[in-house]
């Protein structure tokens, strides 16, 4: 929920201050940017905190290679992707990578969901992490229309 939560503040702090006359803030796309930044630094980190990692690393499918090795190459990839999207050359392709990231790690979620006792991190429904997801995604196709 906490990451939601920052998709959703960090995107209305930043309309607001678009409002108020920060020029590179003024469309939803742009804002929605800094929203999705703000998830995805707070995701990207979570990776390499030991609790976090560590339930995020029971949750990699079995059929994976590496799963510690998967866990930081997908913490990298979602730090640089929130600096992508808050640079305007590089927000567009930021969006639709992150957007595949998304896709390519929801195995994992489904996984946890489906887990007799998941890490206590993880959302255990199914249907609430779908839902979440599903919002995720949303923003991320929201900025790569959008555009810079």
């Amino acid at each position: 929920m906490a990451v939601l939560m920052a998709l959703a503040l960090g995107t209305v702090a930043a309309r607001t201050a678009g409002w108020l006359g920060v020029d590179h803030l003024d469309t939803w796309p742009r804002a929605v940017a800094v929203g999705l930044a703000l998830m995805f630094t707070m995701t990207g980190v979570a990776h390499f905190v030991p609790g976090m990692r560590r339930d995020m690393i029971a949750i990699v499918p079995p059929r994976l290679p590496a799963p510690g090795v998967l866990v930081t190459i997908t913490g990298v990839l979602e730090l640089i992707g929130a600096a992508g999207l808050l640079f305007p050359p590089t927000r567009v392709a930021a969006a639709v990578c992150l957007f595949v990231l998304m896709l390519a790690m929801f195995p994992a979620n489904v996984r946890a969901a489906r887990m007799p006792d998941p890490p206590k991190s993880m959302t255990s429904r199914l249907d609430v992490r779908t839902a979440e997801e599903v919002v995720y995604l949303a923003a991320a196709v929201v900025v790569a229309v959008g555009g810079g």
